[in-house]
């Protein structure tokens, strides 16, 4: 359930945010270049760290000004003005002190506000962030602000569908779901005019000055491979901060949502709270389907929001029969896919042919990819190498098509089912090639 939306008064603008979880302490979320408190929620890896953050806080999130569900502005905001949205959400949250959590281009301002109001911040953890946006030559791991330019001239007519994502989250960015996900939150994040504002702002920052005055306990945590901004900005970063500590994280990510996000929330869980969550994790043998509508933006641009998410519940409603015919197990929904797991690999395929029947009714075709492996079950929801395999090989899938692993294919010999070969493939982040089939028969 997408939490309440509420609105807080900050000079003349309406700034949107929303209050998660019932923790004894306070964390604030300051986005980075720009967010959607409400669309946020649509993207899984995004809710699996909120519900993570919100076991041991109470989460504060909001919307920058100019950008979200907050109030459009004329010209690009100062820091100082978002400051006070900082300020003003707090307030209307009730909030007397609160650890600060500035992500990428919030950085900067959650540094100045927390050594401007050091009485209202109780910790800072700034991740992938930066001091400086562009190079100077005493800032020598920044990009120059020319090649930024150029970079945001040619990226602008893919924005907003998703080709951000091959920087900011490459190891989702062959995932078609997440690359729908990504576009529509960009889109509905800030228009065009908006964005190029809040660019040129981004540009001129520098709060290199600043660091030195933080006093506050501070976390700064980096992926060593980010290809948006070198983990050398945050090293140096916290070398200038008083006592700050520095952690160095694997992974290739710049979004706070790619990656393994588990590790990330373990060390500001500890860092926060002084110790970090055992989690108990079973792990079984499984066969796991990923399934998505072929075409999902194009259709759901045609049919406005309503439309689609009246389309978005039919689909579910037929999907879930089909899996209580098969008896297989629903983990979660994603955007306009599903996530599921059997106990046989056979019922797996026979559930996904079904389901590609079934959904013809309401005039669209499904994809749907299978590959059985271990599993780890954490709490309602799955994960491990197998759960990314059935996610790749169902990528590859295309309308109306069931794709299966060969580990499927040979797990159901002599059951009747026939399979197409659809050669050897590199499944992106999985080791050694993978031959996949496509079910052909009964």
């Amino acid at each position: 359930m997408t939490p309440q939306t509420r609105y807080a008064r900050s000079g003349d603008v309406s700034v949107a945010y929303q209050v998660v979880g019932e923790g004894p302490i306070d964390i604030v979320i300051v986005p980075g270049f720009v967010s959607h408190v409400e669309l946020i929620w649509e993207i899984p890896t995004a809710v699996h760290i909120l519900e993570r953050l919100s076991t041991f806080a109470r989460l504060i999130l909001f919307d920058k000004r100019g950008s979200g569900l907050s109030d459009p502005v004329v010209g690009a905001p100062t820091l100082e003005e978002r400051m006070d949205d900082v300020r003003a959400v707090m307030e209307a949250a009730g909030s007397e002190r609160a650890a600060i959590i500035g992500i990428s281009e919030g950085v900067p301002m959650s540094v100045l506000f927390a050594a401007s109001h050091p009485e209202l911040v109780s910790a800072l953890v700034l991740y992938g962030g930066m001091a400086r946006s562009t190079w100077a030559p005493d800032y020598p791991w920044a990009t120059p602000v020319d090649d930024l330019m150029e970079s945001s001239q040619e990226m602008a007519p893919f924005l907003y569908e998703g080709a951000i994502l091959d920087v900011m989250a490459p190891s989702l960015a062959d995932i078609p779901l997440a690359r729908q996900l990504y576009a529509r939150l960009q889109r509905y994040a800030a228009t065009p005019a908006m964005l190029d504002q809040l660019f040129r702002m981004f540009l001129d920052i520098d709060v290199r000055a600043i660091l030195p005055t933080v006093e506050v306990p501070t976390l700064v945590l980096h992926r060593r491979g980010d290809r948006a901004v070198n983990y050398q900005a945050s090293k140096w970063m916290a070398g200038q901060i008083p006592g700050a500590t520095y952690v160095e994280l694997d992974g290739i990510d710049h979004a706070i949502f790619a990656g393994d996000g588990d590790a990330l929330i373990d060390e500001i869980e500890e860092f926060l709270t002084g110790s970090r969550r055992t989690v108990e994790v079973d792990r079984v043998l499984a066969t796991v389907m990923f399934t998505d509508i072929v075409d999902s933006t194009k259709r759901a641009s045609a049919m406005g929001d309503r439309a689609w998410r009246e389309l978005l519940d039919a689909q579910n409603e037929v999907l879930r029969r089909e899996l209580v015919r098969f008896r297989g197990n629903e983990v979660k929904t994603l955007g306009d896919g599903m996530l599921a797991t059997f106990d046989g690999p056979a019922r797996a395929i026979r559930c996904a042919s079904a389901m590609t029947d079934a959904v013809r009714a309401l005039d669209i075709e499904v994809r749907v990819g299978l590959h059985t492996g271990e599993v780890e079950l954490v709490g309602d929801d799955v994960a491990g190498i197998a759960v990314h395999i059935a996610a790749r090989v169902g990528a590859l899938s295309g309308a109306g098509e069931v794709l299966v692993s060969g580990t499927v294919k040979d797990l159901v010999a002599g059951s009747g089912i026939g399979f197409a070969d659809r050669g050897e493939h590199v499944l992106k982040g999985i080791p050694d090639q993978w031959r996949i089939y496509a079910v052909d028969g009964p």
